[in-house]
């Protein structure tokens, strides 16, 4: 035994409670407009998704397949911890991603609010309008599994955390490659 299984089990216990601070936000999250007119339009439609991907990562089951492993008790733990460890790290990181969608939805709405109350021609308008659409699809664009897991990892190490056996951006994307419908 490497006398770091307190670590590990600290560390799950870090990851699991930044993901549930994630999935309270993801649910606060707005999924309709006041004005049933806009349901269709961009943000509102990354919005829903947004709710329906943190109801995914939240409901799919975890991985307990965890080989056996021929060193006794303590090396069976330790296969464990690290199975949870990348099950609690690849959901909060898929629940940074949809946070971070929700944000960026968000801002959209405010940004076409200000269009909409604007005294305008309609042409001026519909202008507006189109480049708030660019601007929420750039900014999806630029959310990517790289930025999340450097930006996390970052965070993490400012905190002061144990990050020694954290998993790899690859192990992250296997995990989410293996839940179908998960942003």
């Amino acid at each position: 035994m490497d006398g770091l299984n307190d670590y590990r089990a600290a560390r799950v216990a870090e990851i699991l409670s930044d993901f549930r601070s994630l999935q309270y936000y993801i649910a606060a999250a707005p999924v309709d407009p006041v004005d049933a007119t806009e349901y269709w339009t961009e943000g509102w439609a990354a919005l829903r998704q947004c709710a329906l991907d943190g109801q995914h990562i939240l409901n799919c089951a975890a991985d307990v397949s965890v080989p056996q492993t021929t060193g006794g008790e303590a090396e069976q733990d330790l296969a464990e911890l690290r199975q949870i460890l990348l099950d609690a790290f690849a959901r909060r990181h898929v629940g940074q991603k949809i946070y971070l969608r929700q944000a960026a939805a968000q801002r959209w709405i405010q940004y076409r609010e200000q269009v909409l109350q604007t005294e305008q021609s309609s042409s001026a308008r519909r202008r507006g309008l189109k480049a708030c659409d660019d601007q929420l699809r750039l900014e999806l664009q630029q959310i990517t599994d790289e930025i999340i897991y450097t930006e996390l990892r970052a965070s993490d190490t400012q905190m002061g955390r144990w990050t020694d056996e954290d998993p790899s951006l690859r192990a992250v994307q296997r995990w989410v490659r293996a839940r179908p419908s998960t942003t």
